[in-house]
């Protein structure tokens, strides 16, 4: 979910700190700059705090690529019998590894492979390159464009448009992170003044921590996590 936190209000914790409550020092127009890095900052880090849940049309065949605004793939769920809001949800699809496609179905990527004449544009498993995270591959292929599933997938954050009532792009619990960012940037400009470059290496460090160690707590709280601290393992899916 988008944050509450508007820019006025986290303007005015970072000037609290730097001690420039009046802005003579950093413009409002260079820390809503350092602001717009950190969103994008703590999405490259934490991929899941822009994730957003779409209806979606194949293409014809088995490659796909994310809308426009998607930066990565996080899950494919289930196939759906349209693409809007009022969709219903259809057959789940599973995750599977590229090499069991290419051995046990070399010819997977035909789009007239795998279906069957009651479920011929029916996707069962997707598959997914660490390498290329804005594509994934669907079996079977898609035989039309009326073929719909339902993705999770990370996007680009938004930029603040104003420093008043604009609001955060990413959920509120990252407003100290990016607090800790836009200081780091910040005293990085007068890093050649005494202990400003280690005030920047401290708030760059919180910032990091405090974005990575949200992950591990998440994963520890997770439905999925097996009790020990450890997330459940998934059973692999045959073809």
């Amino acid at each position: 979910m988008a944050g509450t936190i508007t820019a006025a209000n986290l303007l005015l914790r970072i000037r609290d700190t730097l001690q420039d409550t009046t802005g003579i020092r950093w413009l409002d127009a260079e820390l809503l700059r350092y602001m717009n890095d950190a969103q994008r900052e703590i999405v490259n880090l934490r991929p899941d705090a822009s994730s957003t849940t779409a209806n979606v049309a194949l293409v014809v065949g088995t490659a796909q690529t994310l809308p426009t605004a998607g930066l990565r793939l996080i899950k494919v769920v289930r196939n759906m019998s349209a693409a809007g809001g009022s969709a219903t949800g259809k057959r789940a699809i599973r995750i599977v590894d590229r090499e069991i496609l290419d051995t046990q179905e070399p010819d997977w990527h035909d789009p007239t492979v795998g279906g069957d004449a009651t479920h011929a544009t029916t996707v069962k498993h997707y598959v997914f390159d660490e390498d290329d995270p804005r594509r994934f591959y669907v079996y079977p292929g898609a035989s039309s464009t009326s073929t719909f599933i339902e993705i999770v997938y990370s996007t680009s954050p938004t930029d603040f448009a104003n420093s008043s009532s604009a609001t955060m792009f990413v959920d509120d619990i990252y407003a100290n992170a990016l607090i800790d960012y836009v200081l780091y940037r910040a005293y990085m400009k007068d890093a050649e003044f005494a202990g400003n470059a280690q005030r920047a290496s401290s708030h760059y460090q919180l910032f990091v921590g405090s974005v990575t160690q949200g992950g591990q707590v998440q994963t520890m709280v997770s439905p999925n996590n097996d009790g020990m601290g450890m997330m459940a393992p998934q059973q692999p899916g045959g073809v």
